[in-house]
């Protein structure tokens, strides 16, 4: 990988990490246009991950302060209840992660037809949700944030959506869509920095963890990730305020057949 190609892998990542059209998805199919693969791409994917989830923590620094302030009052308040909603919502994922993560990283070098298929169905997802109206609810409750944690450990799947799954599984429960765009980004910085701190300490040991991927093409990467993913949160959260998710259905679908197509000839 050079550092072009570096800088166009980043910048995709950085903007589809936050629209439903599946960053993974976005950056198998780059990865394998350009001819990257095994443990190259892994750790590419690993650190431009970090530095999207990095773009959050800039962009809704002002909501993690106010529930990290709340929290430290330690009583039963409304940052309490959303954090212990954010907690909830890693159990599934986590599970994913200690116990099939071998299983998941088979999943990405699998090729591109899994991600065609994972693009049709976040835009059946996408789609569904537009036009569902289930009964509104006032806030999210610890079982909505544990069943919306289950859509993001299913959407570990590359072509899944992570931010179109929690999203779409958020509205079909009824909860405002106002409160689910800043809740989805919340609940995925946990288990990247978490996983991010294992491949380093993986690191410490002597394992290979960034297999043979020089430096530069990771820096540039990661800043061009992590710039874009800046840009890209604040525009997702006012898409989501207005409701057009319906949009993005229509791209996967179409960013779906075309990868099948390609994958097929």
């Amino acid at each position: 990988m050079d550092w072009i190609e570096a800088l166009i892998l980043g910048l995709l990542q950085g903007l589809t990490e936050y629209l439903p059209v599946s960053s993974s998805g976005h950056l198998a199919i780059g990865s394998y246009l350009f001819g990257i693969e095994g443990e190259e791409n892994l750790a590419f994917t690993v650190m431009v991950h970090v530095a999207t989830v990095l773009s959050t923590l800039v962009v809704l620094w002002k909501e993690i302060d106010w529930i990290v302030k709340g929290v430290f009052k330690f009583k039963l308040n409304d940052e309490t209840r959303y954090m212990l909603n954010i907690i909830v919502s890693m159990i599934p994922v986590g599970i994913v992660g200690v116990f099939f993560k071998d299983t998941v990283e088979k999943i990405f070098g699998s090729g591109l037809v899994i991600v065609g298929c994972m693009l049709l169905v976040t835009a059946l997802l996408l789609v569904f949700s537009y036009y569902a109206k289930p009964r509104q609810r006032e806030r999210i409750t610890l079982r909505d944030a544990f069943i919306i944690g289950v859509a993001q450990a299913c959407a570990v799947m590359p072509g899944l959506s992570r931010s179109g799954s929690t999203i779409a599984t958020g509205l079909l429960l009824g909860n405002k869509k106002e409160s689910l765009a800043q809740f989805s980004f919340l609940m995925v910085i946990p288990p990247i920095l978490g996983e991010a701190l294992l491949d380093v300490l993986k690191g410490l040991k002597g394992e290979d963890t960034f297999g043979n991927i020089d430096v530069l093409p990771l820096a540039v990467g990661f800043v061009a990730a992590f710039v874009s993913g800046c840009l890209a949160c604040k525009w997702m959260i006012n898409v989501v305020k207005r409701g057009k998710l319906v949009w993005f259905g229509v791209y996967c679908a179409v960013a779906g057949a075309v990868t099948l197509l390609c994958s097929m000839l």
